[in-house]
């Protein structure tokens, strides 16, 4: 696989969403909450999580095991898409923990654990990192 704009997008996109992500969750915690900040930066974190959601469906892998060209990570997909709509569900409903939750486990899973898993060296992003590190 090679480095296509759709990929550019995606990498883009996940690199934004892991960087932003702290932020909008920090921004939250403590006795000093910054609200402004939070929603900024939580509204640029949905939106790149969005991005990155959507571009993966037209990231196809032969390669690996995968049905159509979809791979388990694609499973992410609609995983981020349910969860982002439950979370703004559960805020509209009051239901700030539940919100807070469901966005904390988002990010650790497809933040943090896609990422992680995207440096395996069997992958795009594994086979830079490793191969310049190399």
């Amino acid at each position: 696989m090679q480095l296509t704009p759709v990929i550019a997008i995606h990498l883009s996109a996940a690199l934004g969403a892991l960087l932003t992500g702290p932020v909008a969750l920090w921004a939250r915690r403590g006795g000093h909450a910054r609200p402004r900040l939070h929603r900024a930066f939580g509204y640029a974190w949905v939106t790149l999580m969005l991005a990155t959601a959507l571009s993966a469906v037209f990231i196809r892998d032969f390669g690996l095991a995968n049905l159509g060209g979809y791979t388990p990570i694609h499973l992410l997909v609609p995983v981020t898409l349910l969860s982002l709509v439950a979370a703004f569900r559960a805020l509209a409903q009051g239901r700030v923990a539940a919100h807070r939750a469901t966005m904390q486990r988002l990010y650790l899973a497809a933040c943090v654990g896609a990422g992680l898993f995207t440096l395996l060296p069997s992958r795009l992003l594994g086979r830079w990192v490793w191969g310049a590190l190399a």
